[in-house]
């Protein structure tokens, strides 16, 4: 299940599971004739049923929906208003599941400040409301509700983002991995259209790789690999990027980097590789493939097809070489 559509499914239920516990004080408050009561429980499901169909609308965009937050705050200021207005001290147990659902349903952050908004003015209700003991009864069951399930959601974040971590990153070089790339470089596309900023990237390959593997098996090119991530992270910049490909090769993301620049790059990352003494192989060259997206270039796969094939042609030529591709013109 993804990230996305576990994310609906819980805003869904959540929503869900408040309109009935509403409807049930709804129902509750009418057979009694409380029908102020009742008028407010009436108007926070109607909210907590627009909160539901919103979800189900923006079903595709759940992780940066802002609707939530505007809907959850009517919500709270409901009851704030309700709290503030209304003298009857059941409405203090409404506020509970509100808290829950403000942190179940927004960022951490905002549920916590959200949440806390609503627990002070809960607060000074309760202790002009009700003895003492009860006062700090309820404002206690507040508190708990709120640290255990915002301690519950940072732990799930924590542990959704080191699941996601691990999936993006090659276990061996420490390098982002293919899964990543497309996505990356197709975003990285987008924001130069949008931007006019220039983009680069470049392929980088370990020369006679079939060699090393034989002379020093798999956990030698496993090192090699490692060592030459390290060294790869000192040359580039920030805001580059780097990614782990099959086979000994690695791709570089180069934001703002015009094709003089590029070209800079990759012979300083030939000429660092070349001259570094390795402990696996001592000596190590490297053949590089580099372009530069021009105005036709709108998807991924047609800016890696290309430094590929940069790359290919450098190896073609003899290998410790650096080619550069155009995109619309013959390469040169």
């Amino acid at each position: 299940m993804t990230e996305t559509r576990l994310r609906t499914y819980t805003h869904f239920s959540g929503y869900i599971l408040a309109s009935l516990f509403i409807a049930s004080l709804a129902a509750q408050n009418l057979r009694y004739g409380f029908y102020e009561l009742f008028y407010l429980a009436s108007t926070l499901m109607v909210v907590t049923g627009v909160g539901a169909i919103y979800t189900l609308i923006s079903r595709r965009q759940q992780l940066r929906a802002p609707g939530h937050l505007v809907i959850l705050a009517v919500l709270n200021l409901a009851l704030v208003a309700a709290l503030l207005t209304q003298s009857r001290p059941d409405i203090s147990y409404w506020c509970l599941p509100t808290i829950l659902l403000n942190v179940l349903i927004l960022p951490l952050r905002q549920g916590v400040i959200l949440s806390l908004a609503l627990t002070l003015v809960l607060a000074i209700f309760v202790l002009s409301h009700r003895a003492l003991p009860e006062a700090l009864l309820t404002l206690a069951s507040a508190l708990i509700l709120l640290s255990t399930a915002a301690l519950y959601i940072w732990h799930y974040n924590h542990m959704a983002q080191s699941a996601e971590d691990l999936a993006i990153t090659d276990p061996v070089t420490g390098a982002h991995n293919v899964r990543f790339l497309d996505e990356t470089l197709q975003k990285e596309i987008s924001r130069a259209q949008v931007t006019g900023h220039s983009l680069s990237v470049v392929v980088v390959s370990i020369d006679y790789l079939d060699e090393i593997h034989d002379l020093h098996g798999e956990a030698g090119v496993q090192t090699l690999a490692r060592e030459v991530t390290e060294k790869l992270f000192e040359v580039i910049r920030a805001g580059d990027t780097l990614y782990t490909l099959d086979h000994g090769e690695f791709f570089l993301i180069l934001p703002f980097t015009p094709e003089e620049g590029v070209r800079v790059i990759a012979e300083r990352i030939r000429r660092t590789l070349g001259e570094h003494r390795w402990p696996v192989v001592g000596r190590l060259s490297v053949s590089l493939g580099c372009t530069t997206r021009v105005s036709s270039d709108t998807r991924a796969d047609t800016l890696r097809d290309r430094v590929c094939q940069a790359r290919a042609e450098a190896v073609r030529r003899g290998h410790d070489t650096v080619w550069f591709s155009h995109g619309d013109r013959q390469p040169s």
